[in-house]
């Protein structure tokens, strides 16, 4: 099993996705350890006393720091196998009125992961990414396109290591603080929901299919691949009627840097993109990597044109599957991880 007896560290590990990636890892794997490493103290005490009473000899260490942080970087590094990249400005309108401090965080950081995972020959590293990260027309996904094109050229830099570099990508995970979801629910005691637009659609995925996705690049990468979950897609409008179909609806407009459509992958990318029964992957031009059979495996090139955008995606979710998704312990569990 990749991860028994491993060190893992995960960076921003106080947020939703390293709350559950650390709870599912430490049920279906044996670490030796897991180091969750952030700024803010009370998350870190608050996640450490709801992991106490999971399990009260958890392998769970916190560490205060920062990714700006080189030297912190530097000794919180040492003996760890596995990363999970995970710190990042996320909010878009924080990041276009605060533009220094989101390329301070996304790419700066970025640039510090990777050199000092290098210098302690961390084996594997895996960086969330974000569909806005594909064409973006905000910072925050000029930032997190940077920062992915600074993990696949990592690589270039290991080519006589076992270091690899790997990027999982996807959106809003579904019930998520940065998800409309919760956004519909709060305003639905008001009967009347904002919406952007009525031709705006989401890509939907669960935080337990992006644990899975990351768990998958781990042992699946070689260096330089993205990762792109399969996941259905919905109407921001039915996302509305399934949670309260007798509101009205206020039409609002878009907001500054927001997109009518979700595009994880783009046209530009098909030449080097696989398909795989569950996901694709986007392989690396740098050196003709795309062309390797290590990185292609069992996968089948698409098409010239595909695009895996929100509006033309094949697999839809209904708005009965949505009802019972915020009915679901999955959801429940989640809203806990928000707290």
């Amino acid at each position: 099993m990749i991860f028994d007896q491993k060190s893992i560290l995960i960076t921003g590990g106080t947020g939703s996705f390293g709350k559950k990636f650390t709870k599912l890892t430490l049920e279906k794997y044996n670490p030796k350890k897991i180091i969750i490493y952030s700024r803010d103290e009370m998350k870190q005490w608050n996640m450490a006393e709801d992991f106490q009473k999971i399990d009260p000899e958890t392998k769970i260490e916190y560490v205060i720091g920062d990714v700006r942080e080189r030297e912190r970087l530097n000794r919180v590094m040492d003996g760890v196998d596995f990363l999970v990249h995970a710190a990042a400005t996320k909010i878009v309108p924080t990041a276009e009125y605060n533009p220094f401090e989101c390329i301070k965080t996304n790419i700066n950081g970025a640039m510090n992961v990777i050199e000092v995972a290098i210098e302690k020959k961390v084996k594997k590293i895996v960086a969330l990414s974000t569909d806005k990260a594909c064409n973006p027309i905000n910072l925050y996904g000029a930032t997190k396109l940077a920062s992915d094109k600074l993990f696949v050229a990592a690589n270039l830099h290991t080519l006589n290591s076992e270091t690899c570099f790997s990027v999982v990508r996807y959106g809003n995970v579904m019930g998520s603080r940065g998800s409309v979801i919760p956004f519909f629910l709060d305003r639905s005691k008001t009967g009347v929901l904002p919406i952007t637009d009525e031709r705006m659609t989401r890509f939907m995925i669960t935080i337990e299919e992006g644990v899975n996705l990351v768990w998958h690049a781990f042992k699946d990468s070689v260096g330089g691949e993205i990762y792109v979950h399969k996941i259905p897609s919905m109407k921001v409008l039915d996302i509305a009627r399934a949670i309260n179909p007798d509101a009205e609806y206020q039409i609002i407009g878009i907001r500054p840097g927001e997109k009518i459509h979700e595009v994880m992958i783009s046209e530009e990318d098909a030449m080097s993109t696989y398909e795989f029964d569950w996901y694709f992957k986007i392989l690396p031009t740098l050196n003709q990597w795309h062309l390797t059979p290590e990185r292609i495996k069992d996968g089948k090139l698409v098409k010239k044109d595909f695009v895996y955008s929100s509006d033309k995606n094949p697999k839809w979710m209904s708005t009965e599957q949505l009802k019972s998704f915020l009915h679901s312990k999955d959801y429940l569990e989640l809203q806990k991880l928000n707290k």
